[in-house]
């Protein structure tokens, strides 16, 4: 953060459609990992230094959140591009349907990445699935990264850990510097795309308002996180300024 405490973050000038066919063209001769923040995201942007680390180490910032789309509107400022991780996920599974390209997945249980299979029809799927609280344990940490690094060259590896797990695991492959392709940090999407959690109707979604048909969902554990923490965006979203990046040039979204 600067020295007026402001915190500038940078996003891809990318939607949905322009970063498909960017990620459709990344390749398997480098690596490089995706991450999509949301409300969440932003408010440990603001808190946590190394959090922003990760972040800066990231081939490309994709903004997930169209709520705060909607905030910004409200006070006057221009829409970002916003591609949302559960769309992204769905759209590069379905370009893969019948390929022999390897997908791997880390996170999610054998039934869920079945579920995907099935739906998707991947023929090529390398899954792991850490345990609860692996990141605290080097071990766990270390076998996960070989799995992956084991599977390399891939398509894409879906990173579905929850933040800032899948973030960390992210910037440790990059910095060993041994796998190839394509990583994506996504979260929960696996969830949204199998139908395990339901998305929220599509006008809901258009309004920015996805996040209150989650909430309404899941009240006691998205209550604190929604209507708690998350109204420090009211306030935090005063003192970021967004910079809109392209392969060529960065310009100020203000």
């Amino acid at each position: 953060m600067d020295k007026s405490s402001h915190l500038v973050c940078e996003l891809d000038d990318l939607d949905l459609d322009g970063f498909v066919a960017v990620a459709q063209n990344f390749g398997q001769q480098r690596y490089g990992y995706v991450v999509t923040p949301n409300i969440d995201h932003f408010i440990r942007l603001h808190d946590d230094v190394r959090f922003r680390d990760l972040y800066a180490a990231a081939e490309y910032v994709l903004l997930d959140s169209r709520f705060l789309n909607t905030l910004r509107r409200a006070s006057g400022s221009p829409r970002l591009p916003v591609c949302t991780g559960s769309d992204l996920t769905a759209e590069l599974l379905t370009a893969m349907s019948e390929s022999m390209e390897r997908i791997v997945i880390v996170g999610g249980d054998a039934r869920k990445i079945a579920q995907l299979g099935d739906r998707f029809a991947l023929r090529n799927i390398a899954h792991h699935n850490p345990p609860m609280g692996f990141i605290d344990d080097e071990a766990a940490v270390t076998a996960c990264v070989e799995f992956i690094e084991a599977h390399s060259p891939f398509r894409f590896c879906l990173l579905a850990l929850g933040s800032p797990q899948q973030e960390l695991l992210a910037r440790r492959l990059l910095e060993r510097g041994v796998a190839r392709g394509l990583a994506l940090c996504v979260g929960a999407s696996i969830d949204f795309v199998t139908g395990v959690e339901k998305r929220a109707p599509r006008w809901l979604q258009r309004c920015g308002l996805e996040w209150t048909f989650r909430l309404s969902q899941h009240p006691a554990r998205l209550g604190k996180r929604y209507l708690v923490r998350g109204l420090r965006i009211f306030w935090l979203l005063r003192k970021t300024k967004f910079v809109l990046r392209t392969r060529s040039e960065a310009t100020v979204a203000t």
